[in-house]
């Protein structure tokens, strides 16, 4: 919409550096969580006891679910910068994964808790998050659609989410940050990749109370409507020649 070359590295860089205003507000919104976790994690390192804690096991699911989207994400880093940075694949993964959404919905039953998470599910939720490395699909949206057929409730599949964002999306806006440096002071410049971090801030921070309020009474099937017509929107804008897919 507004002119810019979406397949451009300065661009993709841009995208993902600006991320690192939602982490902080992660950060700061489950500070008395993520404290808990470290401390907890850390005695488990040296004393046995410890590591019955719910909270170190939590801590290394987390870890082991980032390892997923770490290794995908270097390994495809040329295609996910590259052909995928296409609005037809925003369209497509609008469009297909609203169908994955609303059958998570359809066949989970939500009898699950925080304290009945394993290794397993960690892991399994880690790999469905790569498939958010393909634009339009939505990392959220992933992840909890995939903690949902894993029989968890919404609000520990959301809460979940949250956490696995932090290792990801610091990875990959660290990265951007220092690899293509110099295509974003060309492309886009410093000044507005401090904006747009700054308003990343502020709507993740906003967001992050409302969704896991919404999703404590409402079925993440609310969201499909929004996909399906900005799906059907932006194909409409594509096929009349007023957007261009890159």
């Amino acid at each position: 919409m507004l002119g810019l070359p979406i397949d451009d590295p300065g661009l993709t860089a841009f995208t993902a550096i600006i991320q690192f205003g939602a982490i902080i507000a992660v950060v700061l919104y489950f500070r008395s969580d993520i404290s808990r976790l470290v401390t907890a994690w850390w005695h488990g390192l040296f004393r046995s006891e410890s590591r019955q804690n719910q909270d170190y096991r939590f801590a290394w699911y987390i870890l082991a679910g980032s390892i997923p989207i770490g290794i995908v994400g270097f390994l495809a880093r040329g295609l996910i910068a590259g052909s995928l940075r296409n609005l037809w694949v925003v369209v497509a993964g609008l469009i297909l994964w609203s169908a994955v959404m609303f059958m998570a919905e359809l066949v989970g039953k939500q009898t699950r808790s925080e304290r009945s998470l394993t290794l397993n599910d960690s892991l399994v939720i880690g790999l469905v998050q790569c498939i958010a490395l393909i634009p339009g699909v939505s990392r959220s949206g992933a992840t909890i659609s995939a903690g949902l057929f894993r029989n968890l409730n919404r609000v520990t599949a959301t809460r979940l989410s949250f956490f696995l964002a932090i290792p990801a999306l610091v990875g990959a806006g660290a990265y951007e940050a220092v690899s293509e440096a110099g295509a974003v002071s060309v492309t886009v410049g410093w000044g507005p990749v401090l904006i747009g971090t700054v308003v990343s801030f502020v709507v993740a921070y906003a967001s992050i109370a409302w969704l896991l309020r919404l999703v404590a009474r409402h079925p993440i099937t609310v969201f499909i409507w929004y996909r399906i017509a900005l799906g059907v929107v932006v194909a409409a804008l594509l096929a009349t020649g007023v957007l261009s897919p890159t």
